[in-house]
């Protein structure tokens, strides 16, 4: 490994440390996200550009890094920047971060996570290799599995990074709005597992099973291929 990945490495391990260290995670909590509303407001109303570009640099820090706190930062989004607008920020800076996540993964810490998730992420892998776009846009789409995971399976295969990029992007543009739209009427939210309902939940999976039908019939065409040639 030459020097520049080791520095690479080095700097996102102290910049994971510090954030525990400081106890950064208490500035993301629901509690402090109400507190500190209407200053961010202001702060917002009279700049504007850095708002934006300073919450989505946190964002895609957060995301690459794999930080706690991407659902605060998503509610966030909707009470400072509204329904619309905090979803399409919140969609870029998150996308970003898990490309960066991805290129990390593939580029320089390949074998740590093979040692680390390696059997876990087999499954995964396999299906992220053959079925591609299709069961990657499942994967965002159901939330059952943890984003940073799929960050790093995906990383670990031989997925082109604009597929990676795509199927990202609109795959979290559901799940990412339920959350942004939540934050848009933060008073009425006392706890984040109340946004995401088992009705909210089952429609994702409905969702994830309609990007699944391609990889289904394929799998259904291939083995009506193989009983004929038997």
């Amino acid at each position: 490994m030459n020097t520049k990945k080791i520095v690479i490495i080095l700097a996102g391990i102290a910049s994971i440390a510090l954030f525990f260290y400081f106890d950064l995670q208490r500035f993301l909590t629901l509690a402090a996200l109400k507190a500190n509303r209407q200053v961010l407001l202001d702060y917002y109303a009279a700049h504007r550009l850095a708002m934006v570009a300073g919450f989505m640099a946190i964002y895609i820090v957060q995301t690459t890094l794999s930080l706690p706190g991407a659902a605060i930062l998503s509610l966030a989004a909707g009470a400072i920047f509204g329904s619309i607008m905090g979803t399409v920020y919140a969609n870029i800076a998150a996308t970003l971060g898990a490309t960066l996540a991805f290129l990390v993964t593939r580029y320089l810490l390949r074998d740590i996570v093979l040692n680390k998730f390696g059997s876990k992420l087999e499954g995964m892998n396999r299906e992220l290799e053959t079925r591609g776009f299709s069961y990657l846009l499942f994967l965002r789409l159901v939330p059952v599995f943890p984003f940073f995971l799929i960050n790093l399976a995906a990383g670990l295969t031989r997925l082109p990074l604009r597929t990676f990029f795509f199927g990202t992007m609109l795959g979290i543009i559901p799940g990412g709005f339920v959350y942004v739209n939540a934050g848009a009427s933060l008073a009425t939210i006392d706890s984040l597992s109340g946004i995401a309902s088992p009705r909210v939940l089952g429609s994702f999976a409905l969702l994830g099973l309609f990007a699944l039908v391609p990889v289904l019939y394929n799998k259904f065409k291939n083995n009506k291929e193989t009983e004929v040639r038997l």
